[in-house]
């Protein structure tokens, strides 16, 4: 059941603004009449108490949210056994939000970002804890600039039993960002994080995903099957240290990829350290997105599938016309 704005929740929060709605949840930005002070609310849907994985998946949200502590993390203010969980409040605005007015971000303000983001998920992980959804929507970003990770919806706890269920599907995350692995059904690890933030970095960079596509099926098959872009082809005045290190960081196997995100946020820190590898240049050129075809491209194949079907059929029917049956 949706709130409406100035409805009361548990006689203490007062309803301000709907903030998000998903598939588990409502987000209301509220006031708490007992300090003052304006939180976040993450209302689960009534319906999630019926279904045992969305039930598992909200209780271990809550469970990850009262382990991690960290500046760069949104702070959860309730306990662990209310109805709904009460985050602080943090002034800015989603990342997304951001990048819709200013696109192509300059060279040392995604580096400023990307280190934030890489210093926060390296104390994440350090905690046993893998994001696996790091996206411009989980990630705020205040008027001075600090940037804040929320959203723990699909984080996997190292340790935890592997919740398997046949109406969830095993890809969990955003296309966009999710790494190969995830495309795939794997667990993942903090591997895949790495992953996720260099395909936010090379978005900040170049005001476009490496993997641009009509669908998502798309570019969930083009990631797993092509090496990543090069951010010089889409941003020439990139720095080339800072081009391999996201090329590192998006690498389709998880074992050429950064081994830690402490390692990535040290080159991130260090950028004029970073060693240029003899070789990293894809083995191809990752294909055009189709809207960049010239009509031809797309349509050729399908031409050449039906000229050939034609064909066949042609000489089916001579072969039958003439009385001689096609082995």
């Amino acid at each position: 059941m949706r709130h409406a704005i100035g409805d009361s929740v548990a006689g203490r929060y007062q309803i301000r603004a709907l903030l998000a709605e998903g598939g588990m949840a409502e987000v209301y930005r509220a006031v708490d009449t007992s300090t003052g002070l304006d939180v976040v609310l993450k209302v689960p849907h009534i319906s999630i108490a019926g279904d045992v994985a969305a039930f598992n998946r909200y209780r271990r949200e809550i469970d990850i949210a009262h382990r991690l502590d960290h500046p760069g993390l949104q702070r959860l203010l309730s306990d662990a056994n209310a109805p709904f969980m009460v985050f602080e409040y943090v002034e800015g605005e989603s990342l997304r939000t951001y990048l819709s007015r200013h696109a192509r971000l300059p060279i040392e303000e995604v580096l400023r970002i990307g280190r934030q983001l890489a210093e926060t998920l390296q104390y994440v992980h350090e905690q046993g804890v893998v994001h696996r959804d790091l996206k411009p929507e989980n990630i705020l970003i205040g008027p001075d600039g600090r940037v804040t990770l929320t959203d723990f919806g699909i984080a996997l706890r190292v340790a935890s039993r592997r919740l398997t269920f046949s109406h969830l599907t095993n890809a969990v995350g955003t296309p966009d960002y999710m790494a190969p692995e995830q495309v795939r059904g794997e667990r993942g690890d903090a591997r895949t994080d790495v992953y996720a933030l260099g395909a936010v970095l090379f978005e900040l960079l170049t005001g476009r995903v490496p993997y641009p596509a009509e669908d998502a099926l798309e570019a969930m098959r083009r990631k797993v099957e092509t090496d990543p872009p090069l951010v010089r082809r889409v941003r020439p005045d990139a720095p080339v240290k800072l081009e391999a290190i996201l090329y590192r960081a998006l690498r389709r196997r998880p074992e050429q990829r950064y081994p830690s995100m402490a390692a990535m946020h040290y080159d991130l820190t260090h950028l004029e350290q970073v060693v240029l590898p003899e070789k990293y240049e894809p083995d191809e050129p990752p294909p055009a997105p189709l809207g960049d075809l010239p009509p031809w491209r797309t349509t050729m194949p399908v031409l050449a599938l039906v000229l050939a079907v034609l064909v066949v059929l042609g000489v089916a029917a001579e072969l039958l016309h003439r009385g001689i049956a096609p082995r």
